[in-house]
């Protein structure tokens, strides 16, 4: 058996967008994620250019926070300014990272607020209520069409 090695964390999720700027007016003006960096990158020498399909010249990066200290989560997005990027977003029933989830104090609220600004459900918000008629958890679709999930978690 192979030795275990802890994880201490999970330092971020990163995740490659159509467009920048739309993903930022979801993660950033209606979630909250603060920038905490923004900045233009070569990807054409070093490590980069072994971990993308298609070749680019460069990538705009930007990390997000949410929250402040340890465990906050951290989301890294990649735009390539000028190209064409390929793929769709996966359903829960397809190999690959499926969704986004994260726990907020109010589930109904924000749904209301996201819905407020045009963001789409991915079916019915109403079809999450538990017995007792709260909507504890929904799931909605960034500008790209990936799946976000939001949690209700105890104040």
């Amino acid at each position: 058996m192979a030795e275990e090695t802890p994880m201490l964390g999970m330092s971020h999720v990163a995740m490659c967008v159509r467009n920048l700027d739309r993903a930022l007016e979801f993660y950033r003006d209606l979630l909250g994620f603060r920038v905490v960096k923004d900045a233009l990158q070569e990807t054409s020498s070093g490590g980069l250019p072994h971990l993308y399909r298609d070749r680019h010249a460069r990538r705009r990066v930007v990390h997000l926070l949410s929250g402040a200290g340890a465990g906050s989560p951290v989301l890294v997005m990649t735009e390539h300014p000028g190209d064409t990027v390929s793929g769709e977003p996966i359903m829960l029933d397809q190999v690959g990272i499926s969704h986004l989830s994260f726990t907020v104090a109010n589930v109904d609220a924000l749904t209301k607020r996201l819905l407020a600004h045009g963001a789409e459900t991915c079916g019915p918000a109403d079809a999450f209520r538990d017995t007792q008629g709260r909507l504890r958890t929904v799931f909605f679709r960034d500008p790209d069409g990936i799946l976000v999930q939001f949690d209700e978690g105890l104040e």
